[in-house]
């Protein structure tokens, strides 16, 4: 029982949070564009933060569900609907089997995330991860991103319960990305290759703004803007590529290495985004402007902490009893003046909720 694929969209794949320990060996990590929207996606229906989901850019897929389930959808706004009817996101939704789910082109952002209650879509790893690296054609579905009348199975054959439903939602986590800003500032930590730049190139990548192009994808960001000047040019002798690296090539223009970057490069790195500023750049769409402002190791590594933290709050917040409702504190404070009326006005007789016998041996003692 699962789902099936009405229309693929544009490049569906199946990720989860990466496939760690392999850069070695030459295997990109992959995994989630936006980590963020994953993984909150995976809390809402009460999954495991690196359960794979299902992310699409540009054009989200249209999908028939098999079996009943819940969703969540996060990141961009592709105004999705079900059996015709709009869907809230960053919510825990119902599905019943039957249900058509449809996405469209992006108002804000560019990656969508579907995730699925139970576990995500029953995927066999490939070295220890479910994500799916298209140029290795490994992981996910088959190796490759979903086509027309793929039909994905669940990991948990049908779920039709979550707990305290009504907490699973989230309001404002939105408004982490500022999609309504037309710039976005990115933290970056000083990169192994900075005294390769001149002080007049490390100034101008600091202090102009950049836009995103339109070469663009999975592996690396490229941004348009002044040329960051080197000393001697910025070939160097191959070494790795961690995520959010700012290599500027030759041409002097930087790009940002992301998700299925190589695992080494030779080009000098002015800088690495720090991780939890991502999310920011991924959902930019081609010209939006993005500055960078300088952080040091251990600024980057407290934003990391910090978001730590708050995930761990949110899990706490969608798995609370009527969170956002009536607390079980509150409602103790508003019975108790009721039944003390009630005690006070049964004059010492038990109290009870009346029904048909108790009816019945009221009116025989009453005769």
């Amino acid at each position: 029982m699962g789902m099936t694929a009405n229309k693929p969209g544009v490049c569906t794949t199946i990720q989860d949070l990466g496939r760690t320990g392999f850069l070695g060996s030459g295997f990109s990590p992959s995994g989630c564009m936006d980590k963020r929207a994953a993984i909150i996606a995976n809390l809402l229906v009460d999954n495991d933060p690196n359960a794979p989901v299902l992310e699409f850019c540009l054009a989200g897929p249209t999908l028939r569900f098999t079996t009943a389930t819940f969703i969540a959808v996060t990141g961009g706004d592709f105004r999705p609907t079900l059996d015709g009817v709009p869907l809230p996101a960053y919510t825990a939704l119902p599905v019943k089997r039957g249900s058509v789910l449809s996405f469209n082109a992006p108002r804000t952002g560019v990656y969508g995330y579907l995730a699925l209650a139970g576990g995500g879509p029953k995927i066999e790893r490939v070295m220890g991860s479910a994500s799916t690296n298209l140029k290795c054609g490994i992981g996910g579905w088959k190796g490759r991103a979903l086509t027309t009348g793929d039909y994905l199975s669940f990991e948990t054959r049908s779920t039709e319960f979550i707990p305290n439903l009504a907490s699973h939602t989230l309001e404002g986590e939105a408004s982490y990305y500022e999609f309504d800003s037309e710039e976005v500032r990115l933290r970056v930590v000083a990169g192994p290759q900075q005294d390769m730049f001149t002080q007049a190139g490390i100034e101008a990548f600091y202090s102009s703004p950049y836009k995103v192009s339109t070469q663009c994808d999975r592996m690396g960001f490229r941004l348009d803007g002044p040329v960051v000047e080197t000393v001697s040019g910025s070939d160097i002798v191959s070494d790795g590529i961690a995520l959010g690296a700012v290599q500027v090539p030759n041409h002097g223009r930087p790009i940002i290495m992301l998700a299925d970057r190589q695992t080494t490069g030779g080009y000098a790195k002015i800088g690495t985004i720090a991780s939890v500023d991502i999310p920011k750049l991924v959902q930019s769409p081609p010209g939006r402007t993005v500055r960078f402002d300088p952080v040091s190791v251990q600024e980057a590594q407290e934003l990391y902490r910090r978001e730590t933290l708050h995930f761990k709050a949110l899990a706490k917040m969608v798995r609370r009893p009527s969170y956002g409702g009536i607390s079980p504190r509150k409602t103790a404070r508003r019975l108790t003046p009721i039944l003390e009326a009630q005690a006070l006005a049964s004059g010492g007789q038990a109290l009870w909720i009346e029904t048909e016998e108790t009816a019945h041996h009221r009116e025989k003692r009453q005769s």
